[in-house]
């Protein structure tokens, strides 16, 4: 016979979940960065951290948000060494002041003007924001990556058509992410996923990613069966490797200022 006492018990709580939101702070430079913090009931000491994705500050459950805002300043100038040895030159864009933008391996002027909803726009004299007057930083964020989104779909556009031809089926979806390490991937549904960064580089760099996934939809693995395809449609695909090599950590950090 059950156990009444079981039977009444209450359900086991859930184990606490993390908790991130950006806080802005000043660096020694005069710099103005977002810094993550992420309360982690896992973690047993305050910590301050610096990756491709900008700093990052972790708080322990049992300390006060306070007790980390005080951390963060007391470490203000080691963080600032840190960001300022990240391979990435770019940094958030501030409405109204001048700033060049990374596009196809290239670093085009930017400048600011009204419009009635927000958009980045490219025309001869290179990239222009058009801003409502009261848009803000967000509305600039958006502007930034439907625009990148918008330029690496014209891409894939372009070099997908001469590829299906020799493929057993087409992807079945194409996504363009904010991914933290790879440059591609594809779903056992046939969905294939981009970085967003690669449209910050060279040309012959992405369409190698490109080819390199749909060439997964021939081979699953990396046999040397598979490189055998890449290399009939990407004969310089070691080339675009070695691009990675040196200039891929500085184009995830740039897209990552640039959205931040």
């Amino acid at each position: 016979m059950r156990s009444l006492f079981r039977l009444a018990s209450p359900a086991p709580k859930p184990p606490p979940r993390l908790q991130r939101d950006a806080i802005p702070f000043v660096l020694s430079d005069g710099r103005r960065v977002d810094v993550l913090r992420v309360r982690d009931p896992r973690a047993k000491r305050l910590r301050l951290s610096v990756g491709e994705r900008g700093a990052r500050l972790t708080v322990p459950l049992r300390a006060s948000l306070v007790s980390g805002d005080r951390f963060l300043l007391e470490h203000r100038d080691w963080l600032t060494e840190q960001l300022a040895r990240q391979p990435g030159d770019a940094v958030p864009l501030v409405r109204g002041e001048a700033a060049v933008l990374p596009l196809r391996g290239e670093r085009l002027p930017l400048r600011w003007a009204e419009g009635r909803v927000a958009r980045l726009v490219r025309d001869d004299a290179g990239l222009a924001m058009q801003l409502p007057a009261r848009a803000g930083d967000a509305a600039i964020g958006r502007a930034l990556r439907d625009f990148y989104e918008a330029e690496a779909r014209a891409d894939v556009g372009r070099w997908l058509p001469a590829y299906l031809p020799g493929l057993p089926r087409p992807p079945s979806r194409i996504r363009l992410r904010v991914l933290s390490s790879q440059w591609g991937s594809l779903a056992p549904d046939g969905t294939l996923s981009l970085d967003l960064a690669l449209v910050l580089g060279r040309p012959s760099a992405f369409e190698y990613v490109l080819v390199h996934e749909l060439c997964h939809l021939i081979r699953a693995d990396h046999s040397r069966a598979f490189w055998r395809e890449v290399e009939a449609r990407c004969p310089d695909w070691r080339a675009a490797r070695d691009y990675f090599r040196d200039d891929g950590r500085r184009l995830k950090a740039d897209l990552h200022a640039l959205l931040a």
